[in-house]
């Protein structure tokens, strides 16, 4: 069996890695989501950079396990690429997410922020579908057991409501 660092990667070492940066990926992303209410809540202004450092983390895991899955699992065959898109749509929901934090990867610097001005805002509220489309990556590649999809979703769902009500009722 494969290890790193000490580790067994399992019986499957691939599917273990894809598992672990997709995993780490979407907790990444929900962490992202988590400063601003931690906040409000907290009373303790967090840095925007808090929340552009874990943003990034998020795409990094998100190419990783991009990746790891076009190299390790179809090594490089995108004839392979177009029969797995046919049959799994998961990978068109992730390969859209992953557009869309690549979009916002590049936009993160300061200066992108000054050039974009107010359209800036705008593009960074995408976040909020694509972490709805990485739930459902998440979701619709699970076979059995879906708890643990249906537990980020609830998650998540607690956090964008909240956001809506504090858009709506415009408090801090």
């Amino acid at each position: 069996m494969l290890e790193i660092a000490g580790r067994t990667l399992g019986v499957n070492p691939v599917r273990t890695l894809l598992h672990f940066t997709g995993k780490t990926s979407l907790n990444l992303l929900i962490a992202t989501l988590l400063v601003t209410p931690l906040s409000v809540w907290s009373g303790k202004k967090m840095l925007p950079s808090v929340r552009r450092m874990l943003g990034l983390y998020t795409f990094f895991y998100a190419c990783l396990h991009f990746l790891i899955y076009i190299s390790l699992e179809l090594d490089f065959n995108f004839k392979d690429l177009r029969i797995e898109i046919t049959k799994r749509p998961y990978i068109i929901i992730g390969v859209i997410a992953l557009i869309g934090l690549t979009s916002l990867a590049l936009t993160s610097t300061r200066k992108m922020m000054r050039r974009l001005g107010k359209k800036w805002q705008y593009l960074h509220a995408l976040i909020y579908p694509i972490s709805i489309l990485t739930v459902v990556h998440y979701y619709w590649q699970v076979k059995i057991d879906v708890r643990e999809p249906l537990l980020y979703a609830g998650v998540l769902s607690f956090l964008l409501f909240w956001r809506l009500l504090r858009k709506v009722y415009k408090t801090n």
